[in-house]
């Protein structure tokens, strides 16, 4: 039986017990939080494209960038592995499992190549860090072609397009996709060269050795500005936004939509991404995902959006991912009719 000399004690005891306690520090409270994941050591910028191409100069701009702002830490250095149409990259990308000082920056060729080439990697083995930038697509034609709009050609190609050619940037790439597309969607065969740029693809239309190309906005303007070549239209579903002047009294929001022609593709567009290796953690992939926001948000990388008339865009997880899934998709079955899926 507990006498009330025992009681007093015991409450004596809880009390100090209680105020020992407050006076302790709280774990966790009295100790610097851990400081968030950053690389320790020199990232490495991967670029899946030759040196001078539109690839290459975006890889360069980024280390540009977080080396003005100071927005890492540690160094940068751009690699370029271009052979394969930028596998020699996504294989880097593969074999480097869990390295997070290693970025790649690529196109929908990392995700699409896989569709149609033994290449050994999938893009699911990689981790999609972001969507920095979209470029948009324009049918273009030469100067003085007897057709004056997109719907004037393609009735040109309907009526005989024996004679015809449409030139792009390599084979089985996205403009020969969208040739595929144009020629499903129209009903028509017209025929597609490839050239090993869409430079060199500009420039065979100004000579008039094709009769037209699509090519993203930034490598014809050269043509468009030396009056050699002509907008027909733009495979978007709004017309382009920049409004100042580019080619004598024309902008390109004066390029009319495909989808006002009546081509029946009302956008194609390709994404510029940025991907990790595989088997990085949550955290790092934040990290660098945040990295490319702020970079995307200075007003070097806003003017170099402007100067290519690139759509502003930022993707990121399940955005990316559902973007990624619902291009392969549409792609997928044109692959199939041109004989080009993997076995």
């Amino acid at each position: 039986m507990r006498t009330a000399s025992f009681r007093r004690a015991s409450r004596l005891l809880l009390g100090c017990t209680l105020t020992c306690a407050a006076a302790l520090p709280v774990l966790g409270l009295s100790t610097p939080a851990l400081a968030a994941w950053q690389p320790d050591k020199n990232v490495e910028i991967v670029v899946a494209g030759g040196p001078g191409g539109g690839t290459d100069q975006l890889g360069r701009l980024i280390q540009s960038i977080i080396s003005t702002h100071k927005l890492l830490d540690v160094n940068t250095v751009v690699l370029n592995k271009g052979g394969g149409n930028g596998a020699e990259a996504f294989l880097d990308m593969k074999v480097s499992k869990g390295d997070a000082d290693k970025l790649v920056i690529a196109t929908n060729n990392i995700y699409l190549l896989p569709l149609v080439s033994k290449l050994g990697y999938e893009w699911q083995e990689l981790t999609p860090v972001a969507a920095v930038a979209e470029d948009d697509f324009i049918l273009w034609t030469y100067k003085d072609a007897p057709w004056k709009d997109a719907k004037g050609f393609y009735d040109a190609v309907k009526s005989n397009a024996s004679n015809l050619r449409m030139g792009g940037s390599q084979s089985k790439d996205v403009d020969q996709t969208l040739t595929l597309l144009l020629n499903q969607t129209n009903n028509t065969k017209l025929v597609y060269i490839p050239f090993k740029s869409g430079s060199e693809a500009a420039t065979q239309l100004a000579g008039k050795h094709i009769a037209a190309n699509v090519n993203n906005p930034a490598e014809s303007i050269s043509q468009w500005r030396g009056d050699q070549v002509q907008p027909l239209c733009v495979f978007s579903k709004e017309r382009m936004g920049y409004t100042d002047k580019v080619a004598g009294d024309k902008s390109w929001s004066d390029v009319p939509t495909c989808h006002e022609a009546g081509l029946g593709i009302d956008q194609y567009r390709f994404p510029r991404t940025v991907f990790m290796p595989g088997n990085v953690s949550a955290e790092q992939r934040a990290f660098y995902t945040e990295l490319m926001r702020k970079v995307s948000e200075t007003p070097e990388f806003k003017a170099y959006v402007r100067q290519n008339a690139l759509v502003p865009t930022f993707l990121e997880g399940d955005q990316l991912t559902a973007y990624i899934e619902k291009d392969t998709a549409r792609v997928t079955p044109v692959f199939k009719e041109a004989g080009w899926l993997r076995n």
